[in-house]
């Protein structure tokens, strides 16, 4: 079962918020890709189709063309973001942020033991109580892969646990390269 909600409170001007629904495929986007134009004309997509809808056509287009593999449709996209997708048809979640975090994404085990995700680390924190952290920079996550870095895809991404106060969290680095994941 998924549950994804969705408001434009509190939203910044720079990183506006957008949801869209395609071919069972639900994705909440957060932020802007600088190379929106190409990669519509790329993809041979019309100038009507903006960014959540965009990153719905990329993923289904790697999933159904398979070899290839999601680092390769995160790895092609400029800009500053964070998006989280539910693929209904094969109940799998994959989401991303870009590779400098300037939009906050966190995520987080629900006393329930379900994972969460959320741009607000308050409303994440009630929901998750000590576990949760930044979601790491550069990096995705599918349910059906796990945690991956589309920048370096071939290194290995280790959890390093950390305890910030009474917050456990996790700090991620890939093989050798730092990546930020501040505890909140």
């Amino acid at each position: 079962m998924a549950t994804m909600a969705f408001t434009h409170s509190n939203q910044s001007l720079l990183h506006p918020r957008s949801f869209a629904v395609k071919d069972d495929c639900f994705c909440l986007f957060e932020g802007t890709l600088e190379n929106l134009a190409s990669l519509r004309q790329e993809y041979g997509l019309s100038k009507c189709v903006n960014e959540v809808l965009f990153v719905i056509e990329a993923y289904t287009t790697f999933r159904d063309r398979a070899p290839y593999p999601a680092c390769k449709m995160v790895g092609h996209l400029e800009g500053q973001f964070a998006f989280v997708i539910f693929d209904r048809g094969t109940k799998t979640v994959f989401t991303a942020a870009d590779s400098n975090g300037k939009v906050p994404l966190y995520w987080g085990i629900t006393a329930d033991g379900c994972l969460s995700f959320s741009g607000d680390a308050e409303l994440l924190k009630a929901a998750c109580g000590k576990s949760l952290a930044s979601f790491p920079q550069g990096c995705f996550y599918s349910s059906a892969s796990g945690l991956r870095s589309y920048e370096y895809p071939k290194n290995k991404v280790m959890g390093i646990p950390t305890m910030d106060g009474e917050m456990c969290g996790t700090t991620f680095k890939v093989e050798h390269e730092n990546i930020s994941a501040s505890m909140v």
